[in-house]
């Protein structure tokens, strides 16, 4: 080398590799924050959902019928909580009244180890689910408010695979409870779930969101009527998926009874048809947002989901006095179609959640969305017991043309 040649530039050091922890966690920030909040709240869901009901029978010794009838109360003052909180979202931040509605299940939840009457137990019950789903309407807006356009679909796409992955690892700390099957084993499982309610509080208000619009586009929006109430083509859309949302009271009411009252599948297979479901969801709902970038797109592969849980209820169905080796087989098929259309059918809703409503106003349009869903899961069980199992094979193509009807309504609706 002469004296005129420049020096060689050194050789960049290499990129430290990522750890495979790290490759499993989104780049984008908000995104990584939101997943650690989700995996700890869900843990605590895991919980508090698969005991609740066993404790309030065991331990504090209420009928089963009993709790059947205060919990039905208290999914109906749920269903009634989304649309106002949606609006208290919109006017006064996401981020406070998720804190708040937090706080008040972080309460009741600890409050369930105290409970000594009827009457209080109604109470709490009736608080956690109006907090609950007030909660869920917030968290869509708040989705909206600290994640891209371009990113909120498939950003909840990969929280729901953290939320399956948070539900059954809460699932297995709560079949340990329920092996030791002792009053201080449920009263340590409750505080543990009232615990991750605060902590997730906490978690949020570390959150900052950032609005995608202008303090006049919320000011207007928070005004006056509800927009979404308003909104014909949103009413129409939440209806369609509140219909196809009658899925998961199939999978967690419908196929177990169906399972052991109806075939000669094994008595497991009542419980894992939910695994299956819960293992495909968790790596398949990612890949399922794929295609959702408008709304035509998203309305057909919302069609796409509705059309494969149509054709799952068919092939359940048939398991109906198969032999019992060949009943698994077929429950097994038919969980995994519900399965791929439940990613399908909830990636093309979240994106038509979002692209049908008013900048300004996603707390009111989350909360219109999420009281629809609410109100399925409500009626769910009574209509699959009642109508579905009551007919058999024809209550299950009845479901099925349900299904389908709303996948095609949904791409007519979106269409116009």
């Amino acid at each position: 080398m002469t004296a005129t040649e420049p020096a060689a530039a050194p050789a960049a050091a290499p990129a430290p590799a990522r750890s495979r922890l790290a490759r499993l966690l989104p780049e984008d920030r908000v995104l990584r924050r939101l997943t650690w909040i989700t995996l700890v709240n869900t843990v605590g869901n895991g919980l508090g959902m698969t005991l609740a009901a066993v404790y309030f029978h065991r331990i504090l010794g209420f009928g089963i019928g009993t709790v059947g009838a205060v919990l039905t109360v208290a999914g109906a003052c749920g269903v009634a909580a989304g649309v106002p909180a949606g609006r208290l979202a919109d006017r006064y931040g996401c981020k406070p009244v998720m804190m708040a509605l937090l706080a008040v299940q972080a309460v009741c939840a600890a409050g369930y180890v105290l409970v000594g009457s009827l009457a209080s137990f109604a109470v709490l019950a009736c608080l956690v689910a109006v907090a609950d789903r007030g909660a869920s309407a917030a968290r869509g807006a708040l989705f909206a408010e600290v994640l891209a356009p371009d990113a909120r679909v498939k950003g909840r796409a990969y929280l729901r695979s953290v939320t399956n992955i948070g539900l059954s690892v809460g699932t297995v700390g709560a079949a340990a409870v329920l092996q030791f099957d002792s009053r201080g084993a449920y009263t340590v499982a409750l505080l543990a779930d009232a615990l991750s309610y605060g902590l997730v509080a906490v978690l949020y208000g570390l959150l900052v969101p950032v609005p995608a619009w202008t303090a006049a586009q919320i000011e207007e929006a928070a005004s006056g009527p509800n927009p979404a109430l308003r909104d014909r083509v949103y009413l129409a859309a939440t209806g369609l998926n509140a219909v196809v949302c009658l899925q998961f009271m199939m999978i967690e009411v419908g196929l177990p009874l169906w399972v052991v009252e109806h075939t000669d599948a094994p008595r497991w297979m009542a419980a894992g048809g939910m695994l299956v479901n819960t293992a495909l969801v968790i790596v398949l709902q990612v890949r399922a947002t794929r295609g959702t970038e408008e709304p035509a797109a998203a309305a057909r592969v919302f069609r796409r989901g509705a059309l494969l849980v149509a054709a799952s209820c068919l092939v359940v169905a048939l398991a109906a006095d198969a032999p019992p080796w060949v009943a698994a087989v077929v429950v097994v098929a038919g969980v995994a179609l519900q399965a791929l259309g439940e990613v399908y059918s909830q990636a093309g809703a979240w994106a038509l959640s979002y692209d049908l409503a008013k900048d300004g106003a996603h707390g009111a349009y989350q909360g219109v969305f999420n009281t629809g869903m609410s109100a399925s899961m409500m009626l769910g069980p009574v209509l699959l017991t009642s109508v579905v199992l009551a007919n058999g094979l024809l209550g299950w193509a009845l479901l099925a043309a349900a299904f389908a009807a709303a996948g095609w309504g949904m791409t007519a609706l979106v269409r116009r």
